[in-house]
């Protein structure tokens, strides 16, 4: 396992190698790890870690009891995704992009109770997010929530995506421990959907190139 200083110089070689792909030059920090696995528990039941890096986050769900078995770790990354199969053997590890999510098998009659979410979402175009969300939320049971953290001073992922998937997103707060300072957001299925989205296929090609404003 990689020791805090060369978890660091990993993390920012592979920034300097794709800067939209890994919108930090380190790892999260304590204070954002905390805030954004709050509601998670071993109770929570599978867990889907999209872009987890170094295992920071990874790490953090071991120790609050969560069982490695029911972890599976989306990262697009070769050399991030070999480290995670080796740091972490018992989880399920595939190297691929998030975008392609609803075009595979995960869980089957277990489905996710959290996705945790370390995807650069604000550097990605609204369809890259709406292929990410929309696969997200199929490995989700009814009840599940998708935990977001992000650089930004609002919600990444905008209102009228948001309506096009039938989600809320719910903000639950910001740490300035962290370097850049983050914020945390927990996005779910509405009760009753404005627009039909999740449950019906819908191509990402349909997005706009561009979805404007965000959620504050």
């Amino acid at each position: 396992m990689l020791n805090k200083s060369s978890e660091t110089l990993q993390f920012f070689r592979a920034w300097l190698s794709e800067p939209l792909r890994v919108a930090a030059v380190a790892p999260s920090g304590r204070a954002l790890t905390a805030l954004i696995l709050s509601e998670v528990s071993a109770e929570t039941g599978p867990i889907l870690e999209l872009g987890p890096g170094t295992g920071v986050f990874t790490r953090a769900l071991l120790a609050r009891g969560v069982a490695e078995e029911d972890l599976t770790l989306i990262e697009f990354g070769s050399a991030f995704a070999a480290k995670l199969n080796a740091d972490f053997p018992r989880a399920k590890t595939l190297c691929m992009d998030a975008a392609r999510l609803r075009d595979v098998e995960l869980f089957g009659d277990s489905p996710a109770g959290a996705v945790i979410s370390g995807l650069p979402l604000l550097s990605m175009s609204p369809r890259t997010v709406y292929a990410i969300l929309e696969g997200a939320f199929t490995h989700l049971r009814a009840n599940g929530a998708f935990y977001q953290f992000t650089y930004g001073p609002r919600c990444p992922v905008s209102r009228p995506l948001l309506d096009r998937l039938g989600l809320k997103a719910t903000y639950l707060g910001g740490t300035f421990a962290n370097v850049p300072p983050a914020a945390v957001y927990r996005i779910q299925r509405r009760k009753t959907p404005r627009i039909a989205g999740i449950g019906t296929r819908r191509a990402a090609a349909d997005i706009p190139d561009t979805i404007s404003p965000s959620l504050p």
